[in-house]
C-alpha cells in the first residue's frame, strides 16, 4: 500500500472516530493527504503539511503537529481543513473517500 492510501486509510478512520468530515471541495483533502503522505515518507511521520517549520525534523520529534495534532486532538481543530465539524460552513458530507 502506498504511503499516500495508507493516509487516505488513517483520514477516513480518523474523521468516523472523531465525528468529523472532509471539506466539501474534495481536492483539498487530497492536497493535505499527498502532504502528509509526502511528510510520512520523508520524515516517518504524517507532520501537518499546512504550516512552516523552521526544522521539520525536529517538529516531527516534537511530535506536536503530528496529524492528528494535539489541537485536532483536544479541541477537534484542524489547521489544514481535513477534519471538520460537521457545522463547519465549508464542511462537506463525506468521510470516506472513493
Amino acid at each position: 500500500m502506498s504511503s499516500f492510501e495508507a493516509m487516505k486509510k488513517f483520514a477516513q478512520s480518523y474523521a468516523k472516530m472523531s465525528q468529523t468530515v472532509f471539506c466539501e471541495d474534495i481536492s483539498i483533502t487530497l492536497t493535505v493527504i499527498e502532504g502528509l503522505a509526502r511528510h510520512k515518507d520523508e520524515y516517518g511521520a504524517p507532520l501537518c503539511p499546512c504550516r512552516h517549520y523552521a526544522s521539520k525534523k525536529a517538529e516531527v520529534m516534537a511530535a506536536y503537529w503530528n496529524c492528528p495534532c494535539v489541537p485536532m486532538r483536544e479541541r477537534k481543530e484542524c489547521h489544514c481543513m481535513l477534519f471538520l465539524q460537521p457545522d463547519n460552513e465549508f464542511a462537506g458530507h463525506q468521510t470516506h473517500l472513493d
